[in-house]
């Protein structure tokens, strides 16, 4: 059995191919998924799926949403629904928990990647830790949640993962200019500054990979948008870093170092919560 949360919802096993379509089940499985192993409490989840306005017939709808998410798990896996509420779905006190076992999870290899990732990078061994990041962006299928209902709980996971998806990028990056891949990086960042176009972190390697590949009035071109709209917008100058690899493109200085390995170790993304 295979499920989800980076980008659409998602589970498949036996003779399931799609998380269930009614809004407040996908609202429920999500919650039971990013605490996979962990009891989630029913106050928390009637929460999440009706915030302050929770019904009176709240305990019992919800009671029912988990008997649909039995029945769907067991056609998953080819278990009855009462071994599910024994093995994967299971009550606790004042909850319930998922525990997925050997189902391949998404976020759970994600952050299995990332660390495995980060030790590579900490070892200086480049090479694996490109690959271990690469598998792990790989993973993403679209937002986090992007066709889930959320609420406080999964909106703060929503933001988690994808400043966590962003860091990686970010060390990704670091780690292919370190190798010399400096051309193989130019169409993934004029990607990225444009559905991040105030990150001034991706500007700035923009700007260096341009300039190091020979464009430097493209690079300067990238530092000219980024101002205007930094200007315009928040009525901000750039900061340092981006100042730094403008005046070094200004000088014909390639040797400049644009990683932001020390602005934010990779360790901390994977204390992002689960």
């Amino acid at each position: 059995m295979e499920l989800g949360v980076l980008g659409p919802l998602h589970l498949s096993g036996g003779s399931v191919t799609s998380a269930p379509s009614a809004r407040k089940l996908r609202t429920v499985l999500a919650m039971l998924m990013v605490h996979e192993g962990r009891p989630v409490q029913a106050a928390a989840l009637m929460g999440e799926l009706w915030g302050e306005g929770v019904p009176t017939s709240g305990a019992t709808t919800l009671q029912t949403y988990i008997l649909k998410l039995r029945k769907l798990l067991a056609q998953a896996t080819g278990l009855s629904p009462a071994e599910v509420a024994r093995r994967m779905l299971v009550t606790r006190a004042g909850g319930y928990l998922l525990d997925l076992g050997a189902a391949e999870l998404d976020i759970r290899s994600y952050r299995e990647l990332v660390a495995a990732g980060g030790e590579a990078l900490a070892l200086a061994d480049d090479g694996s830790g490109v690959r271990r990041l690469t598998q792990a962006l790989a993973l993403w299928r679209g937002p986090a949640f992007v066709d889930v209902p959320v609420g406080r709980v999964l909106e703060s996971r929503r933001c988690a993962y994808e400043e966590s998806r962003l860091v990686v990028t970010e060390y990704l990056i670091d780690a292919k200019l370190r190798l010399g891949m400096s051309r193989e990086l130019v169409s993934d960042l004029a990607s990225l500054t444009v559905e991040h176009p105030l990150h001034e972190g991706l500007h700035a390697r923009y700007m260096h990979v341009l300039h190091v590949c020979g464009r430097r009035a493209s690079a300067l071109e990238v530092f000219h948008r980024l101002r205007t709209r930094l200007v315009t917008e928040l009525g901000l100058e750039p900061g340092e870093a981006v100042q730094r690899v403008h005046q070094a493109v200004l000088t014909a200085n390639v040797e400049l170092d644009v990683s932001a390995r020390g602005d934010r170790p990779l360790g901390e993304i994977l204390r992002t919560p689960a």
